[in-house]
C-alpha cells in the first residue's frame, strides 16, 4: 500500500509512478489537516488545554463540552436576527447586513438558577432628544418557582425567569428542556448540574428503585439521551472540578500498591490451582474401570 502522506502517484505511459513528496507538497497537507481539524474538532486548539497542567490531559469529549459551553454561539435572546446577507435601506442602497450578538453580563446569581438563556443586558438610555443618552442595564425578572423532573422523581424550588417557564413548557417539561437545550443557552452551571444528575441516573438505571415499571417507562421514554457513563460523569464539571478530577485519577493509577495485595492474590492464586490439581486426581481415579480395580497386575 502507498502512504498517502509520504508519496504521489501519478500514471504515465498507462503504469503507476510512485515519487516521493517534496517540502512544499507535505506543507501544503499538513495545514490542511490542521485546518480541516480546527474547523471540525476547535475544542482541541483552546488555549485552556494547551498548558501543561491537568486540564492538558483531560477527555475529549470534556473538551467539547466546555467549548460547546462557553464558546459556541448562544441563539438571540435580545435580539431579532436579519435574514440574509443584505439589507435594502429606505433609500435604496443596499448593504451588508451586519448581525453583531449583544454583549451580555453573567452575574453569579445567574448560576443559581435557570433563565433561559438571559442574562444582564448594558446599553445606553436616552429619555428624550435633548438630553444625553446615560447608561442603562436591562435585567431579566427572576422569581422563585418550584419545578419538577420525572426522572430524578423530584420537586425543586429554583430561581427562574419567565422565558425559562415558557421554555419548559414548550419542551413539555423540565427534563426535556435540559436534556435538549444546548450547553451554551443552559449557561448555568446549576442547570447543568441537573443534566449532569439525569445522565448519571438514566445510564446507571438508578431511577425508581421501588416502581419497576415506572423505571422501564422513563428509561424507554429517554432512551436517545443516554450517553456512556464515563462521558456523563465529565458532563458538566467547571475547569476547576475537571482539573482536581484528572489529578485524583493520576494519584490513583500512579499509586503504589502495597506489597502485601500482590502476596495475598498469589497465594490465593496458589490455591485455586492446587485445589483444581485435586479435582483432576480425582476425577482420574473415579474414571479407572471395575477391571482395573479388581486387576491385581494393574500399576497404581
Amino acid at each position: 500500500p502507498i502512504n498517502p502522506t509520504t508519496t504521489t502517484t501519478t500514471t504515465t505511459g498507462g503504469g503507476w509512478d510512485t515519487q516521493p513528496l517534496n517540502k512544499h507538497q507535505m506543507s501544503i497537507r499538513a495545514s490542511a489537516a490542521v485546518v480541516r481539524e480546527a474547523l471540525t474538532k476547535p475544542w482541541n486548539h483552546l488555549g485552556v488545554f494547551k498548558k501543561e497542567n491537568h486540564l492538558s490531559r483531560v477527555p475529549e469529549h470534556y473538551k467539547k463540552f466546555f467549548w460547546e459551553w462557553q464558546i459556541a454561539p448562544k441563539s438571540p435572546v435580545h435580539y431579532i436576527p436579519k435574514k440574509g446577507s443584505f439589507v435594502k435601506l429606505p433609500s435604496g442602497e443596499v448593504k451588508v447586513s451586519q448581525d453583531v450578538p449583544l454583549l451580555l453580563k453573567f452575574p453569579k446569581e445567574l448560576h443559581q438558577g435557570i433563565w433561559g438563556g438571559e442574562a444582564i443586558l448594558k446599553g445606553f438610555l436616552k429619555p428624550n432628544s435633548r438630553k444625553r443618552r446615560v447608561p442603562h442595564y436591562w435585567i431579566p425578572t427572576v422569581v422563585m418557582s418550584v419545578v419538577y423532573s420525572e426522572i430524578l422523581d423530584r420537586y425543586m424550588r429554583l430561581q427562574v425567569t419567565d422565558r425559562a417557564l415558557r421554555l419548559i413548557d414548550e419542551h413539555y417539561g423540565l427534563d426535556n428542556y435540559i436534556l435538549q437545550t444546548p450547553p451554551a443557552d443552559l449557561m448555568s452551571e446549576l442547570a447543568l448540574k441537573l443534566r449532569r444528575e439525569m445522565l448519571l441516573t438514566l445510564v446507571r438505571g438508578t431511577l425508581y428503585p421501588d416502581n419497576p415499571s415506572k423505571k422501564q417507562e422513563i428509561l424507554d421514554k429517554y432512551q436517545k439521551y443516554i450517553i456512556p457513563e464515563n462521558e456523563a460523569e465529565w458532563f458538566g464539571l467547571t475547569l476547576k472540578e475537571a482539573a482536581t478530577k484528572q489529578k485524583l485519577i493520576e494519584e490513583m493509577a500512579n499509586r503504589p500498591q502495597p506489597l502485601k495485595h500482590n502476596f495475598r492474590g498469589e497465594f490465593i492464586e496458589f490455591l485455586r490451582n492446587k485445589e483444581q490439581e485435586n479435582e483432576d486426581v480425582k476425577l482420574e481415579r473415579s474414571n479407572k474401570s471395575w477391571l482395573s480395580r479388581v486387576n491385581p497386575f494393574a500399576k497404581e
